[in-house]
């Protein structure tokens, strides 16, 4: 942090633009905007809540692309604006705790991409044909791709209950956790 005109404005040090720019580029090969990304990674690493004026400053990011971004860090609850006595403006902190980032982006990632295939494929089942040839072949693969996902996504509703102590305990065995399932 440094100071300029009584205000305290964020350093982004040589490490945190390396870690903000991986952070980005990660973003663009999992389908997320690139500033989105990284204002996430520059909230991650802040010590305090960030105006969206500083994030601005830091990023060399227009204002406009901030206020979006935000916008779309809040709705995946990575985000959350607080305020700071005696200052009218919003401050925006990241959610630190690795596991609840995780959590929090396969949940939302569940709702935008599982969620309507499944719904998708059932509309698809339901209107398929039951003829012969070609429209059997079609509905007989959507049917497997429906289980699939639907299987998934039982799975995951399993997963998601199970405290983050289990959780934690279920990636540590790795691979081994098959040794534990009887074929």
């Amino acid at each position: 942090m440094t100071e300029f005109s009584g205000e305290t404005v964020m350093l982004v040090t040589p490490v945190m633009e390396r870690f903000i720019l991986h952070w980005g580029e990660m973003g663009t090969r999992w389908g997320v905007n690139r500033s989105v990304a990284q204002i996430h990674a520059l909230l991650y690493l802040s010590p305090r809540p960030l105006p969206a004026d500083e994030i601005v400053e830091a990023l060399s990011i227009a204002r406009s692309n901030v206020s979006n971004s935000l916008k779309e860090l809040l709705a995946y609850q990575l985000v959350e604006v607080t305020h700071v006595l005696g200052d009218r403006r919003d401050f925006f902190k990241a959610e630190t705790d690795p596991w609840e980032i995780m959590l929090r982006i396969a949940e939302e990632r569940k709702r935008r991409e599982i969620d309507p295939a499944l719904t998708m494929l059932r509309d698809c089942v339901a209107q398929a044909g039951e003829g012969r040839g070609d429209e059997a072949f079609v509905r007989e693969r959507l049917e497997a791709m429906l289980a699939f996902l639907d299987e998934l996504d039982g799975w995951y509703a399993q997963v998601r209950r199970l405290p983050r102590s289990t959780l934690a305990a279920i990636v540590k065995l790795g691979g081994r956790i098959a040794g534990l399932v009887r074929r």
